[in-house]
């Protein structure tokens, strides 16, 4: 249950982090918006942890938290590429496949998960890419191949770094390493905007609502990564993966963007085989 529980407080911090993209995503670029998401949540997290007393990570801890944080710097800039050329029904379903690879990958270091729970994180998985797939967002139609492809990287991104960021956290050091995690994240976007040539700095006004969502975001990936002092901590990437089904929701209640009745069964059968994981 507390993996799950953990999952699912990311899945609502992402939900609104996603729903705020869409009202600001018209006005700023990607390595605009991801960059100072990145280090407003770094700054967020680092304060809690010297304010906290965190201790200091040890072993492989340090590399895994490290590496957890650049590869979710580049999965991030994966992800914000593929909602800028592709349709969100198109990215999302995509994109929330990537509990299957973190239940696969925990399935083959030992943990014991049933054909039951395994038909639960599969339902779990089809229904966000229902709901999503059945949405009305028709931008970018034109640019799917691509999109998809980097849906794809993004979906092995946040796999392989929430694996990582859960080994991390095994230690018993948990602010540290998810604080860790938050500067590799900023140093690798920092350095390829960098090398790209790319401005980082949003215009003024935008910079209270990036704020926030760096907010969210930090507690999102600190969530999923704090599951690794759980059992069954793949779980949480299986919760977790219903923020785009949340964001789809938090349209249709504060953008007023219509949901069909069927997205609408859809989004409780996924909370019902997120229930029965939970029992």
């Amino acid at each position: 249950m507390g993996a799950l529980t953990l999952g699912l407080i990311a899945a609502v911090c992402w939900g609104v982090h996603d729903t705020l993209v869409r009202y600001i995503s018209q006005r700023v670029g990607v390595f605009q918006s991801l960059f100072p998401v990145l280090v407003s949540g770094c700054i967020a997290t680092g304060g809690l942890a010297l304010v906290l007393g965190a201790g200091a990570l040890e072993g492989d801890a340090k590399l895994y938290a490290a590496a957890s944080g650049v590869v979710f710097g580049l999965t991030g800039l994966a992800f914000y590429r593929a909602l800028a050329i592709g349709p969100v029904r198109v990215v999302a379903p995509v994109v929330a496949a990537f509990p299957i690879l973190s239940v696969g990958w925990a399935v083959v270091n030992g943990q014991v998960v049933s054909s039951l729970q395994w038909i639960a994180v599969l339902i779990v998985v089809g229904g966000c890419g229902f709901v999503a797939a059945t949405s009305k967002d028709d931008d970018g139609v034109g640019a799917q191949p691509a999109a998809i492809l980097w849906s794809v990287l993004a979906a092995i991104g946040f796999a392989v770094s929430f694996a990582l960021g859960q080994l991390s956290v095994e230690g018993g050091v948990e602010m540290t390493a998810i604080a860790l995690a938050r500067v590799g994240a900023v140093i690798i976007v920092g350095g390829l905007a960098l090398g790209l040539r790319q401005p980082v700095m949003p215009p003024v006004s935008a910079l209270p609502v990036l704020m926030v969502m760096g907010a969210l975001d930090a507690i999102a990936i600190g969530a999923v990564m704090l599951a690794g002092s759980y059992a069954y901590p793949s779980f949480a990437s299986v919760a977790a993966s219903t923020f785009g089904v949340l964001t789809i929701a938090l349209a249709a209640v504060f953008l007023r963007e219509a949901v069909a009745r069927t997205q609408w069964v859809g989004i409780a059968i996924v909370f019902g085989a997120i229930g029965y994981l939970a029992v």
